[in-house]
């Protein structure tokens, strides 16, 4: 049988053709991906909104920080929407609520089906924060934040800051870190007995992100525990944060609602919250007075 010889012409352009078929099959989910990434950072640089995220102790639910919400709520004209997320241990996140269109600063509560104590289960719930937390970054276009925990809530948070924010530090600032009777050191009362936990919130400190603000609050029903976590426990966040972050701030609170779990919706609580959390003017918090002296450096 005769073989005909393809033309060598005709067989380098066909060579080239398939070439270009196949840089382009290459170059093009590389340029959508160059397309959404563009959009997203354009988006995030131009977004004015500053979410407080909040996260609730062992044992609490999602529902742990309504009164506190219908306080702050009632003590303003603009009123914060809420958004609320639970975590599932199978990865799935439920989502009850919405974040109103021209809300800069809603409220979020991510809770967590595993809301059990110990250290072991402070690390599981920490991966389930940051995956909520990419969750909420793919939806919406937010560039900085505020977060407050209660009780084991600001474990979570601080383990989270030390393993897992360097994933977003670049394009995500996190502006204040407010903890509500946070067990540093679990239920030792002398930081000459160190948990595992302290022990490793320590170790790990200097991940902490150098600009953050963090207020650390106890309270105090009998003189030295708010009836649940002892002072020198919550004061041993010191150790963790102290000549690391930007300004660390302990208060705390006695009286009535002095006690572990009314903490929360204590009206001495909420008029810190309002002060040194929420976004504002107020002198006394220390990123306002920070960015009075940029602006009176710049004139």
């Amino acid at each position: 049988m005769l073989k005909i010889e393809e033309n060598p012409r005709k067989k380098s352009r066909r060579i080239l053709i398939s070439l270009i078929v196949v840089l382009v099959l290459i170059a093009l989910p590389t340029y959508i991906w160059m397309k959404h990434s563009n959009k997203y950072l354009a988006l995030q640089e131009k977004s004015r909104m500053s979410p407080v995220i909040m996260v609730p102790g062992s044992s609490a639910t999602k529902e742990r920080f309504n009164q506190l919400i219908q306080i702050l709520n009632k003590n303003t004209q603009k009123k914060h929407s809420v958004l609320k997320m639970e975590v599932y241990n199978n990865g799935k996140i439920s989502y009850n609520g919405t974040i109103a269109r021209n809300d800069n600063e809603p409220f979020i509560i991510i809770s967590f089906e595993n809301n059990k104590d110990g250290l072991s289960n402070i690390r599981k719930q920490a991966s389930m924060l940051n995956e909520a937390f990419g969750e909420l970054t793919n939806q919406y276009y937010f560039n900085n934040f505020k977060a407050f925990g209660h009780s084991n809530g600001g474990l979570i948070w601080t383990y989270w800051l030390e393993h897992y924010y360097s994933e977003y530090d670049d394009q995500i600032k996190i502006k204040s870190l407010m903890t509500l009777g946070t067990p540093y050191n679990f239920a030792e009362k002398s930081i000459e007995t160190p948990t595992q936990m302290f022990t490793e919130l320590k170790k790990y400190r200097n991940k902490l992100p150098k600009t953050l603000n963090v207020f650390s609050i106890a309270g105090t029903e009998n003189y030295d525990s708010d009836g649940l976590v002892p002072e020198e426990s919550v004061q041993a966040g010191k150790y963790i944060f102290q000549k690391r972050v930007a300004h660390y701030t302990t208060m705390t609170v006695t009286g009535d609602e002095a006690q572990h779990s009314s903490l929360p919706q204590n009206k001495q609580i909420v008029k810190i919250i309002e002060e040194y959390l929420l976004d504002g003017k107020n002198p006394n918090n220390p990123v306002n007075r920070r960015e009075t002296n940029q602006n009176n450096d710049d004139r």
